[in-house]
């Protein structure tokens, strides 16, 4: 039987239903702080009493009642048909970088393990409603996430859905947009609240490939967040500036992510950075190499550009950058991993001032 794993946008709605005016205000009013800390100690309690008391209502609420609870939990409910949750399945609640998002979030996932669910809350860092500037940048790092964690659930055998009954219209609008490209289905209660409105997959092709290849440099670049000083060719619909410093978008992000994979494979591309260049040697070690080879090492040269850029600080595990112990390979002074799999291969090269030369890819015997 088909599994699914199932992302759902969570707001603060199952902490104002059935409340009081004055109790909705209060959870209206301190929805976008981060902490508990900042609030002031008096709504601070009263904001736990709701708390405690919708946690209470929640844990003995069978599902028509948690129906009339909490929208996405509706949603589910509806989505499984009255019948028992599958344990199978696999659960992410996506909640607003809030104190009162995220302990909303925790509510949800205290009913759903009681069925027997898989759950994880992901409080996606900056994602709140206050400032436009942290929402976009969160929704670009959304975006990372999503690329980095949903194909491989449907490489698994999985089913994706996006529940968008519940959260904020602009988080709800945002994942909407995504979901051609991620999701197999989008799932929301309809207005009359009787039916579950369900979206299949519509086939998308980004068209936009052309676009990254004649500005590459700038997007690698935008990618691994090193500076830029000419961003011509790129819509700025693609780009945020934010006090003189451009990032990708959350659209640039996810077109970067669709079409990334396949021009890397294509070809060794040039140098995203003047810190690095390639040796005599280094284009012939790699011209044979199969296409995923030939991503994998692009990918690495963006990796050892960022460490280069960034004073020498940023050394991820994928790239494991140092210096070789006495002389085995000469000219070449220090290594970097390009792969591990299939016959482990290193990137092998030496510093000429603060340039880092790359000689050759290979084997370290």
């Amino acid at each position: 039987m088909t599994r699914s794993y199932i992302l759902s946008t969570c707001g603060t709605s199952l902490l104002t239903n059935g409340r009081s005016d004055e109790e909705r205000k209060l959870v209206t009013k301190y929805s976008n702080e981060k902490e508990r800390q900042t609030i002031p100690a008096l709504d601070a309690a009263k904001l736990d009493t709701i708390i405690t008391e919708v946690e209470t209502r929640l844990v003995a609420a069978d599902q028509p009642t948690v129906a009339k609870l909490s929208a996405e939990l509706n949603a589910l409910v509806r989505f499984y048909e009255g019948q028992s949750f599958a344990p199978r399945d696999e659960h992410s609640l996506l909640c607003t970088d809030t104190w009162l998002g995220e302990a909303a979030a925790r509510l949800v996932e205290t009913w759903l393990r009681q069925q027997g669910c898989t759950v994880t809350v992901l409080r996606q860092r900056d994602l709140q409603t206050a400032h436009l500037n942290a929402f976009q940048l969160a929704l670009s790092d959304l975006v990372r996430w999503i690329e980095q964690t949903i194909p491989g659930y449907r490489q698994a055998g999985y089913r994706v859905i996006f529940n968008l009954t519940g959260g904020f219209k602009s988080v709800q609008g945002f994942l909407q947009s995504l979901a051609p490209f991620y999701a197999d289905e989008v799932v929301y209660i309809f207005e009359s609240q009787k039916g579950l409105l369900r979206i299949p997959r519509l086939p998308v092709r980004m068209a936009a490939t052309e676009t990254v290849r004649a500005t590459l440099t700038t997007f690698r670049r935008l990618s691994k967040n090193l500076s830029v000083v000419e961003v011509g060719g790129i819509p700025e619909t693609l780009l945020l500036h934010d006090e003189g410093k451009v990032t990708l978008s959350p659209w640039g992000e996810l077109i970067w992510s669709q079409v990334k994979g396949g021009i890397y494979a294509e070809q060794l591309w040039p140098s995203p950075s003047i810190l690095l260049v390639f040796g005599p040697r280094f284009e012939r070690s790699v011209n044979d190499l199969a296409p995923d080879r030939m991503r994998i090492v692009n990918e690495r040269i963006d990796d050892l550009a960022r460490y280069l850029e960034s004073g020498r600080t940023i050394n991820p595990a994928s790239l494991d950058f140092k210096e070789l112990r006495g002389n085995p390979m000469p000219p070449s002074t220090h290594e970097c991993d390009a792969w591990a799999d299939q016959g482990a291969q290193r990137l092998f090269g030496h510093f000429e001032g603060d340039t880092f030369v790359l000689d050759r890819l290979e084997r370290h015997t």
